[in-house]
Order: C-alpha cells, then sequence, then structure tokens
C-alpha cells in the first residue's frame, strides 16, 4: 500500500516519463477524427440510423477531452509545455472558454475546496443563496451546460470584484477570448458560405450539448450533495472493478478516480489508480469510493432537492436551529 507522501515524493519522477500519459489522450483524439469522419459520410449519404449513435460516442470522447482540459490546466496534458499551453487554448476555444481563465479558476477550486471560495462550484458553497436559486442553477448546468459552465468561469473574470488581479493573466484571457472570436466567425461563414449547417449540427453542436451535460453531471457526482470539511468527505470517487468500468475509467484520463487527484493535483492522471488506498475512509464522514457512477448517481439525484456543498452548511443548519429555538 503506498500512501499520498509517497507519490507526492515521485512526483517528478513521473515527470520525467511524461509522455507516456499523453497516450491515453492521443488516443481520444484519433478516436473522434475517426468518429467525425463516420459522422461525415452518415450525414452526407443520409443514414440517421448510423448517424445518431455516433453522436453519443462522439459525445462520449469530447467528453474525455474536456477532461483532457483539465489535465492541461495542470500542466499533466503534454510534457512540453508549449504544447501542453496549445492543447489547453484549443480545446478551450470549442468549449467557449478560455484556458488561462478556466485555469486560474480551477486552482481555486483545488485551494478552497467546497468553502465558499471555491468558485467553480458556485452557487452551491454559497450559504445566502436561496434553494430556488440553486435549482435553478442545477438545472441549466445540467442540460445546458455547453453554453451555462462557460458562464460561471466568466462571472469570475469579469465581476466587480474578481479574484483574477493580475494584468498579465487578464490580458491573455482577453486574448484567448478575442481569438475565439475570431475563429467561430471564421467557421459560422464557413458554413453559411457552403451552407453546410447540418454537418456543424451533427458532427458538432450535437455531441457538444450532450458532451458538456455528460461534464456537468461527472462534476456533480464528484462533489454536489456533500457537507464535509475533507476531500474524502467532500468527493465521491469512483474505483471500478470490472474491465469494463476501467476501460470507461481510462476513456475519461482516469477522472473518477477524483479524490486521489484532490489529495495530490500533481499526480499524472496514468497513475491515479495505483493510490486508490488514499480513498479508504477514516473519518465518520468520509465516504467509500462507488464502483461505477451509476451506484453513485442516486446518491446525488437525492441531494438535487437542495443542492450544496461544503461544511459551511452545517453550521449554518445549526444556527438556524438555535434561532428558531
Amino acid at each position: 500500500m503506498v500512501n499520498i507522501a509517497t507519490a507526492a515524493e515521485s512526483v517528478s519522477e513521473l515527470h520525467d516519463d511524461h509522455e507516456v500519459s499523453s497516450v491515453a489522450f492521443q488516443t481520444l483524439v484519433l478516436s473522434l477524427t475517426m468518429i467525425e469522419a463516420g459522422l461525415w459520410a452518415a450525414v452526407w449519404m443520409g443514414w440517421i440510423w448510423l448517424a445518431l449513435p455516433l453522436v453519443f460516442v462522439a459525445a462520449h470522447v469530447m467528453h474525455g477531452m474536456l477532461i483532457g482540459f483539465h489535465e492541461a490546466s495542470h500542466g499533466l496534458l503534454r510534457k512540453s509545455r508549449r504544447l501542453n499551453e496549445f492543447d489547453g487554448v484549443i480545446l478551450g476555444m470549442f468549449s467557449f472558454l478560455p484556458f488561462s481563465l478556466y485555469r486560474v479558476v480551477h486552482q481555486t477550486h483545488h485551494m478552497h475546496l467546497a468553502t465558499e471560495r471555491d468558485t467553480e462550484l458556485w452557487p452551491f458553497v454559497r450559504t445566502n443563496v436561496p434553494r430556488w436559486a440553486r435549482r435553478l442553477a442545477a438545472f441549466f448546468e445540467l442540460t445546458l451546460g455547453l453554453f451555462y459552465s462557460p458562464f460561471i468561469f466568466l462571472r469570475v473574470f469579469v465581476g466587480r470584484d474578481s479574484i483574477i488581479r493580475s494584468g498579465k493573466v487578464r490580458l491573455r484571457i482577453w486574448r484567448e477570448l478575442a481569438l475565439s472570436v475570431i475563429v467561430w466567425a471564421g467557421v459560422l461563414a464557413a458554413v453559411a458560405f457552403f451552407g453546410v449547417w447540418k454537418y456543424l449540427l451533427w458532427m458538432y453542436l450535437a455531441p457538444a450539448i450532450i458532451a458538456a451535460n455528460l461534464q456537468s453531471w461527472r462534476k456533480y457526482v464528484e462533489h454536489v450533495g456533500l457537507t464535509g470539511a475533507s476531500v474524502n468527505s467532500s468527493t465521491r470517487s469512483i474505483v471500478p472493478r470490472s474491465w469494463l468500468g476501467h476501460l470507461f475509467a481510462y476513456s475519461l484520463l482516469h477522472e473518477p478516480y477524483h479524490g486521489v487527484h484532490h489529495q495530490n493535483a500533481g499526480l499524472p492522471h496514468r497513475v491515479l489508480p495505483q493510490f486508490t488506498s488514499v480513498l479508504t475512509p477514516k473519518k465518520p464522514d468520509d465516504l467509500s469510493p462507488f464502483m461505477s457512477y451509476r451506484q453513485a448517481l442516486p446518491d446525488l439525484i437525492r441531494s438535487l432537492a437542495n443542492p450544496r456543498v461544503g461544511a459551511q452548511w452545517n453550521k449554518a443548519l445549526h444556527d438556524e436551529h438555535a434561532y428558531r429555538r
């Protein structure tokens, strides 16, 4: 049994052999390329019976690539920093979310996990947000994640009390936003000129909407409804046991081992399964890992009537009961 301290000591060694880590992501890129070629052919031939299942397969692969976007924000997608940044910017462009903005906000998620300063889990970490508003936020994020998720991050950037104060970082974010506008303007102009709207719908928009919603549901499974103060009490992790479960986790760059990632965000995704021992409950409110998302989903769904995250809710509930007495 190797503990997380040993893992931390070996991070530098893992970085030296880091090119192996990108194999899974390269597999996703190649898979998506082939699926998109199949979608193009199916749409061209009018084979809707083939296009429909390919859209869902493409959505799963796109979901995996969104996790690649997350890996890039930790500098763990490529050994080369320039290639890591390049991939992050490109993935962000097609996710409507500037890479540099995501990186800053996601760092606060790790630094202030499940606290009121965790801006990535807003508004569920804020005890002053009414239940109806949190329910509405959950509805939009779980059904329109492609458009609502960028809003969560952009509100941090444009807000009056933005946590992003570095002029250099803000300039880079503005540049990435401008680049996205230019690229998408070119894409839409080309699509309009050639009259190929149906290809944009089938090959990008439909699978991207599904992928973003899958991303949101996975994010919610990981944290929403948990009111613990530690990683293991504020994070649901998936530790698969079947070969199909392991294959599924591989296609999501081992993101299901989410608690391990929060214990040490510097670990490359390929080694996360080696440190599942850190997920063993040690305190009464710690959660045991689930074997699948299907097993974890009911635990999330029960919490959606009153979606919240963080130990601050326990204090708020205690204060409310004391006030009523």
